[in-house]
């Protein structure tokens, strides 16, 4: 059994330190998607879309069951993969399944970046400086400073690009259509991860809603927010174990 960890935006592997930690398992796999803390290759247009197939060609390179998570981008990533081609894991999770329901409004940041000049304006000013002025952004959000440190040297014009590709590319109703084929990701047992002081993920009835639809159960990280991973990843590691453990 393998597990594999996708993070998101604006974030490397580093995201999941605590959690592999408190995981305490030698089987898990961080995978950094292009541009996030991996190489964004010139012919990449990093939409929702190529996400989706690099990590279908990903999990296809890997022998054994897969348990698959995914975190904010990485979320959706895990998302789009489970509705079109769920043999590739043995189960699911994400924290991102609220994207999904027709009802979702992306949250301010997103609508920034979706919008030309001001798109590009907010990504020279969150990941131009230097890196201290990076570490600094991340920490007053809760991240721990070395992981804040780890990622602030990742990020930089490439993961910019990046950003801004993706969430174009993914500016309603693209997701609301997307979302039309939840129910494919039935064929896997899911787990949707809702923390309830997540801002960016919509709210608890559209993340329930979506859940549902895709036939995952839902874990309730009761007082978490976005990084639930660093802010209590014990907890988040039971929910995950927890769910893992009826599927043996």
């Amino acid at each position: 059994m393998t597990v594999v960890l996708v993070h998101g935006n604006p974030e490397t592997e580093a995201i999941w330190g605590p959690l592999v930690e408190a995981l305490g398992r030698d089987d898990v796999v961080r995978l950094s998607p292009p541009g996030f803390g991996a190489p964004l290759p010139d012919d990449f247009p990093a939409t929702y879309l190529a996400y989706r197939d690099w990590l279908e060609a990903e999990l296809a390179g890997i022998d054994e069951p897969v348990d698959l998570v995914g975190h904010d981008w990485g979320g959706g990533h895990v998302m789009n993969l489970v509705m079109h081609r769920p043999a590739l894991v043995r189960s699911w999770a994400s924290d991102a399944v609220g994207l999904l329901d027709p009802d979702y409004v992306w949250h301010d940041l997103a609508q920034v970046w979706q919008t030309p000049g001001a798109g590009e304006e907010l990504v020279d000013t969150m990941l131009g400086g230097t890196v201290e002025d990076r570490v600094a952004q991340m920490t007053t959000l809760g991240i721990p400073l070395a992981i804040a440190t780890s990622m602030a040297e990742e990020q930089g014009p490439a993961m910019g690009r990046a950003i801004l590709a993706l969430y174009r590319s993914a500016r309603q109703p693209a997701m609301a259509e997307a979302g039309r084929a939840l129910e494919n990701a039935r064929a896997r047992p899911g787990l949707s991860l809702l923390a309830t002081d997540d801002p960016y993920i919509g709210g608890a009835d559209t993340r329930r809603r979506a859940a549902e639809r895709a036939g995952a159960r839902t874990a309730v990280l009761e007082g978490l927010g976005h990084w639930w991973m660093v802010q209590d990843p014990v907890r988040g590691a039971e929910a995950l174990t927890d769910f893992w453990a009826t599927l043996d």
